[in-house]
């Protein structure tokens, strides 16, 4: 069996990784910022990248922001600190695996609001609020995880109003914002929050690498002082090397010039991971992703891509089968992620999963 195609991981393959420039950044921060990055910090993390991180969201006040270990990090704190059994939290679906299971730890009452092409169906939302009060709402708004969709810009805009008028958190969750394929990011609903109900994640594990483990946390200055005092009393700070790292590959300019390498490399995979499908399995529906990482396709009706998935992992090929980001459901439905595959490999990829579908319709035996 040739070697195994894996679509299921959402991080790109090593061979996209700036190894050179974080190198180099390690160098310079070991000779320019030693004393901090080798010392502990506090909850908020390294002040320099509070400052930047702010300035690159508009100019917010440094106040706002916190560096977590990564924007799941930032995800887990903020709802520890805001759920609580019972609460009820309107989730995308699909939506991310990880925030399901931190959510139904903390005993939410999860209330799913399907996904349109252009994002959460803020009409389903309007009927869910109808039903009830609902105090917190999750949105990936770019490059979808799982779903590959974008939220477009009316939608932000009538989530923001929404949350102001029935006073819910809207938890923005963006670490693919600055990975579209074609043109600048679209607005945040954190630049068009005038009612102080939007907290804003994000991450430099997609713009630098997974490894860093370096993501943020922008909102309220109260609410990020309360999450800044929780993350010191568990665990003192973030870790400082390598925020002084990512700090000085942002200053420096390597971090843009990255995004812009980055981009066109996802942007490949993408197209070369679609024209495959269309041509290998032409049954799949799906949206087009306009950045990011992934793509969610549905097969016919009565297919279940978890047999399909033990399937195609006889034949060298694997990805993550739907249910995996629903409450209930997916059943016919998979997440490809095309970072990890280079677009010289995606075809043949396509193809083992298309083999594996015919034999598992066939009635083979996985």
């Amino acid at each position: 069996m040739a070697d195994t195609i894996s679509f299921a991981r959402g991080a790109p393959s090593t061979d996209i990784l700036p190894h050179e420039q974080v190198r180099e950044a390690a160098q310079r921060a070991l000779t320019d910022d030693w004393q901090t990055a080798l010392s502990y910090g506090v909850g908020i993390g390294h002040p320099g990248l509070c400052k930047w991180v702010a300035e690159r969201h508009g100019d917010v006040d440094p106040a706002q922001v916190m560096i977590t270990n990564g924007s799941l990090e930032a995800g887990a704190l903020l709802f520890a600190h805001l759920v609580k059994p019972g609460t009820r939290v309107a989730v995308e679906q699909p939506t991310y695996d990880r925030t399901l299971l931190l959510l139904q730890q903390l005993g939410a009452e999860l209330v799913p609001i399907p996904l349109e092409a252009d994002g959460l169906d803020v009409g389903a939302l309007e009927g869910a609020l109808s039903e009830g009060p609902i105090e917190f709402v999750h949105v990936i708004p770019n490059a979808h995880n799982p779903a590959g969709c974008t939220l477009s810009v009316e939608k932000r805009r009538r989530l923001v109003q929404l949350a102001a008028e029935h006073d819910f958190w809207v938890f923005e969750d963006d670490p693919y914002r600055e990975l579209p394929f074609e043109g600048e990011p679209l607005e945040t609903m954190l630049s068009l929050d005038g009612a102080g109900k939007v907290l804003h994640a994000s991450s430099f594990s997609k713009t630098v690498s997974p490894g860093v483990r370096v993501g943020y946390l922008i909102g309220p200055a109260e609410e990020v002082a309360k999450l800044s005092k929780r993350a010191n009393e568990l665990y003192i700070s973030p870790n400082m090397l390598a925020e002084s790292i990512v700090l000085e590959l942002c200053t420096s300019g390597v971090l843009d010039q990255n995004i812009a390498f980055v981009k066109g490399e996802l942007k490949a995979r993408c197209e070369a991971l679609v024209e495959a499908l269309r041509e290998k399995i032409p049954e799949a529906v799906f949206v087009v992703p306009q950045g990011g990482y992934f793509l969610w396709l549905d097969l016919a009706e009565g297919t279940d891509t978890k047999s399909l998935l033990a399937e195609s992992k006889g034949e060298g090929v694997s990805f993550v089968a739907g249910p995996d980001f629903m409450i209930d459901g997916g059943e016919n439905s998979l997440r490809l992620s095309f970072a990890p595959v280079p677009a010289d490999v995606a075809g043949e990829g396509v193809a083992r999963i298309a083999t594996a579908l015919d034999k598992l319709r066939a009635g083979s035996p996985a």
